[in-house]
């Protein structure tokens, strides 16, 4: 017989009704004994689980990821049994063929009484509520989003082409110009002159953008749908609102955050809910970053790989770091930039943002691990690190275009070379005829 190592355990499967249990007891004398029961997930059936399992002496519990229907179940256990472990799906699937709630729940019963489970992150109860916030916050930016899109559709259909001249339809310019249009304005001159800031550089083309055919219908649309966009603003607002006070004690955490490139607060804000500010539950940077999905895939069989694609992870981190990555490749003097633009050349946008968001992951578990702030290590990080190679590659080119070793020594002298091309090299194809005034004004070069 294997050797067990968890004495006392339970399989759950769970559905969105019902909770099928499986607990498992290896008594001092070594026999097994196995006890099946189906519970509601209710609050009464779940509490009658509970009961059951500590009457059992159970001290470790398991089960598998299934849509949002674990978290009642976990809510109601937790803190009741010593070990709890919520498993990916992937990693316990049956042998084809047995599949019923009874077979699933032994088969998770036996996994985890010989030790071949291993539990999914589960923040705190506290990042748990702070996740619920900025997830909830996303979608309504998503949706805020949608709206505005519609509404430029409206304004496009009425001919109004603000959006072709102001930068943001829906600023402080373009939303009185809006209000005006709803209240039934259709002089272009006087809705051009609600124009605010730098727009009023603009008001000839926004006189011209501004002349449509706007009908009772666009004005209800646009009525409606900026009503539509206020709202969620607001809805924004108190989320964010709520969102300060339950972070203020790890304020120094979201301060420390920002200090990388790209990372403003509200990112700062999605990466401290995800991934919680105890590092503890990550043992380096490279497990942080391979949970959040942004690490290669390993597909090799006989020598070849198959594939590289990166694994799934939280696609609200992975969302949130990619457009941490998309801000810091535009943060000019920077190393993340120059990570950037190095892999971009070679592998393309997406494959640099990529990179870019594994680089920021990594400096994220850094920074909250050790509590310091983000140091950059310089947009010439990668000439000094291969300032060797560098130099070679240049002076070969040199050579390739013809520059002799005397002459490499006076340009390194600060001296410019004073030939002609064609008089040191025959070969070299016959210089073309002096440009003109004109020609050299035109010229980029």
């Amino acid at each position: 017989m294997v050797d067990l190592v968890v004495r006392r355990c339970a399989g759950l499967d769970v559905h969105k009704d019902q909770v099928t249990t499986c607990v498992l007891v290896l008594d001092e004398h070594g026999e097994l004994r196995q006890e099946v029961r189906t519970h509601e997930t209710n609050t009464r059936g779940l509490s009658a689980l509970r009961d059951w399992l500590q009457t059992e002496g159970v001290t470790h519990a398991a089960m598998e990821s299934t849509g949002v229907y674990w978290k009642p179940v976990f809510n109601i256990l937790e803190g009741h049994v010593p070990t709890l472990l919520l498993v990916n799906a992937q990693h316990i699937k049956n042998v084809p063929g047995r599949k019923t709630d009874v077979k699933d729940c032994e088969w998770i019963g036996q996994l985890l009484q010989h030790g071949l489970l291993r539990g999914s992150f589960i923040p705190p109860e506290n990042v748990r509520e702070w996740r619920d916030l900025t997830r909830t916050r996303t979608r309504l930016e998503q949706e805020k989003a949608r709206h505005a899109n519609r509404l430029q559709k409206t304004l496009e259909d009425a001919n109004i082409k603000l959006g072709s001249v102001a930068s943001d339809v829906l600023g402080v310019s373009g939303r009185e110009m809006i209000r005006a249009l709803i209240a039934g304005e259709t002089n272009a001159a006087v809705l051009a002159d609600l124009a605010k800031g730098r727009l009023r550089e603009r008001l000839p083309e926004l006189r011209s953008a501004l002349q449509g055919r706007v009908t009772h219908h666009h004005r209800f649309m646009l009525e409606f749908l900026l009503d539509e966009v206020e709202q969620t603003e607001r809805s924004i607002a108190k989320l964010d609102e709520r969102l300060g006070s339950l972070m203020a004690p790890f304020a120094p955490d979201l301060d420390r955050l920002q200090t990388i490139p790209g990372v403003g607060l509200r990112t700062a804000q999605v990466l401290l809910a995800e991934i919680g500010p105890d590092m503890k539950q990550f043992p380096t940077a490279q497990h942080l970053a391979s949970w959040a999905g942004l690490c290669p895939g390993n597909n090799m069989s006989a020598g070849k790989r198959k594939g590289r694609a990166t694994k799934k992870g939280s696609r609200w981190l992975r969302g949130a770091l990619n457009e941490a990555a998309h801000g810091a490749s535009r943060c000019k003097r920077s190393y993340l930039r120059a990570q950037y633009q190095r892999i971009k050349g070679r592998r393309g946008p997406l494959r640099a943002t990529m990179a870019v968001a594994h680089s920021i992951i990594v400096s994220v578990h850094h920074l909250l691990l050790n509590q310091v702030d983000y140091v950059d290590l310089g947009v010439d990080y990668f000439d000094r690190r291969r300032k060797d190679r560098l130099v070679q590659h240049h002076v070969r080119r040199l050579f390739q275009l013809g520059v002799r070793p005397e002459e490499l020594a006076a340009l390194s002298s600060g001296i410019p070379l004073q030939r002609s091309r064609t008089q040191d090299d025959p070969a070299a194809p016959p210089a073309a005829a002096p440009r003109t005034a004109r020609a050299r004004q035109t010229s980029l070069f």
